[in-house]
């Protein structure tokens, strides 16, 4: 699998379909949230996922159990590679969505935004630390059965460890020397292989190059040069 699923935030989609286009040969797949989605709805998802790449359909969905199993089976006909719901929903809604999801889609909870960090945790009252808290959060996904989380990359080597046979998507990744803009815990791509992420969600600094093409294969390029233990 190539570990790099590239993150089109946009309303765009004839903007989405060229960034799509230049990145395809080099990409795992394509993540599309919220914004593209309320921008295009599931017509623009089955356009994108008509250029070839898996789909990453990232709605992060959080409600009571019935609901949110009922918001999974009218997305079941997209198809999607992996869907993502909130940990914070809770072991029977994130059961409620697992049963409702087609068996080829991965489902993943959501475990800490990678835009909060301690002091956010403690204006929300959690006094754990964001490892901690996205660790506890991995007992109850694996608990309720879905097929990972999300994580940042600062936490997923302590959530591995927790549920090693999990499957850990890794947003708020960044390049050596690029601008976290408004995340607040990233790493670079190699660490967040090294400490177990199985796919990387990379957006800004590829979908805003000039070239997002050569920025992809720059990256991946700096992947390939890490030791062979690291590679996906």
């Amino acid at each position: 699998m190539k570990p790099i699923f590239v993150a089109i935030d946009t309303p765009d989609l004839n903007g989405a379909k060229q960034i799509a286009e230049a990145v395809r040969d080099h990409a795992g797949g394509l993540k599309l949230g919220l914004e593209f989605f309320a921008a295009n709805g599931p017509e623009g998802i089955r356009q994108m996922g008509a250029l070839g790449l898996p789909i990453f359909l990232d709605l992060k969905l959080h409600d009571i159990p019935n609901t949110v199993a009922k918001a999974v089976e009218a997305l079941a006909p997209l198809r999607p590679a992996i869907l993502t719901v909130h940990a914070a929903g809770g072991r029977e809604m994130l059961r409620a969505a697992k049963a409702a999801c087609p068996a080829e889609t991965k489902v993943v909870a959501v475990t800490l935004l990678t835009s909060l960090d301690t002091g956010d945790l403690d204006d929300l009252g959690i006094r754990r630390s964001p490892a901690d808290q996205v660790t506890h959060f991995a007992w109850i996904a694996r608990d309720s059965g879905v097929d990972g989380i999300v994580c940042s990359g600062a936490e997923v080597r302590q959530a591995k460890t927790a549920w090693p046979e999990g499957f850990f998507v890794v947003p708020g990744i960044r390049p050596a020397g690029a601008d976290v803009a408004d995340q607040k815990r990233v790493v670079t791509p190699s660490v967040a292989l090294q400490d177990g992420a199985s796919i990387l969600v990379i957006g800004r600094p590829i979908t805003g190059a000039a070239d997002p093409k050569q920025a992809i294969m720059d990256i991946g390029k700096g992947l390939d040069q890490a030791p062979a233990e690291l590679r996906i």
